[in-house]
């Protein structure tokens, strides 16, 4: 049986590497990053990740707010979908991201309340487009993680 997310988040210190992996196997994807904001830089700094190619990674430890897919889902506070982001259109995937070799992916912000604490990812080898279901689960484990993120 595996561990539940309120299970993983009651161990101190939570191990961030242990809920983003049950995160992304909940959601049967392949890869995931979690980012926590620093509020007085307004970067959000990498806490964990699985499947991002070693290449990459300078460009995803630190991202600024409002840049790529996870700095726009913390700007707007919404979820930030592409199905396919090997051929995104509009501009929010970098040209990092497109390395990842990633193609259906979901962003959320990861709130308490109104107060923004960081963004949590996942993404599939394939293209998918994400159900409202799928979002609404998403944004739901993110707020569930959010007070513990803070507090990090």
């Amino acid at each position: 049986m595996f561990p539940t997310l309120p299970d993983l988040l009651s161990h101190e210190p939570v191990d961030w590497q242990a809920v983003l992996d049950a995160t992304i196997e909940d959601f049967d994807c392949t890869t995931g990053t979690l980012h926590r904001l620093h509020a007085d830089t307004q970067m959000l700094h990498l806490v964990a990740q699985r499947g991002i190619p070693e290449q990459i990674m300078p460009m995803v430890l630190v991202i600024p707010v409002g840049k790529g897919i996870a700095g726009v889902a913390a700007e707007t506070r919404q979820p930030v979908e592409l199905c396919n982001l090997q051929k995104d259109l509009g501009g929010v995937a970098k040209d990092a991201a497109r390395k990842t070799n990633v193609q259906g992916s979901l962003a959320v912000p990861v709130q308490e309340g109104p107060d923004l604490c960081g963004t949590l990812g996942i993404g599939k080898m394939t293209p998918h487009d994400f159900t409202a279901a799928e979002k609404d689960r998403l944004m739901s484990i993110a707020t569930e993680m959010a007070p513990y993120l803070a507090l990090d």
